[in-house]
């Protein structure tokens, strides 16, 4: 099955999930956003391991609370996690996961690749 972790008021995240529908692919979405869909840390680690890529990397930096509360720290990937977890608007989007395999779906035929 796969999921999209989609933010309404991203057009980028609206284009993914318009992509999938458009292609009449059976899918879930999370509202990654919303406290009741929000990631724990064991979702977030698997979604870094479906993406192969580090926690730092799935950061959005231009984000004010990102510059403001750590730019400047030297943060491990489990701190990266936690702020990702209390900030989740850091969390780059939309990522769209298949199995064991994801993307992060910028521009949205990225996520073609998972199909």
């Amino acid at each position: 099955m796969i999921t999209i972790y989609h933010n309404p008021r991203c057009q980028k995240s609206r284009e993914a999930l318009a992509l999938l529908e458009e292609r009449g692919v059976e899918h879930t979405t999370r509202l990654y956003l919303n406290d009741e869909e929000s990631m724990s840390a064991a979702e977030f680690e698997d979604v870094l391991d479906a993406l192969d890529m580090d926690a730092v990397d799935l950061v959005r930096k231009n984000e004010a609370v990102w510059k403001e509360e750590y730019k400047n720290l030297e943060l491990d990937e489990d701190e990266i996690i936690l702020a990702m977890i209390e900030h989740p608007k850091l969390m780059e989007r939309p990522i769209v996961v298949n199995g064991h395999r994801a993307v992060v779906a910028r521009p949205a035929d990225k996520l073609i690749e998972l199909l």
